[in-house]
């Protein structure tokens, strides 16, 4: 068993501009939610930055 932090590890993936589709977690899986939430929150917080500064 591995101590792997789904959410965090779709944060890191949006900073790296990884796309969504890139979620390595089986779709339906609690993971993948986790996943998908985290690169969510810093996808659309990077969005608001760059329209904030256009």
């Amino acid at each position: 068993m591995t101590d792997r932090d789904p959410f965090a590890e779709g944060e890191r993936a949006a900073r790296e501009n990884i796309p969504a589709e890139g979620n390595p977690y089986q779709d339906g899986s609690n993971e993948h939610a986790l996943w998908a939430a985290g690169h969510e929150k810093v996808a659309s917080a990077m969005e608001a930055r760059e329209s904030e500064g256009s």
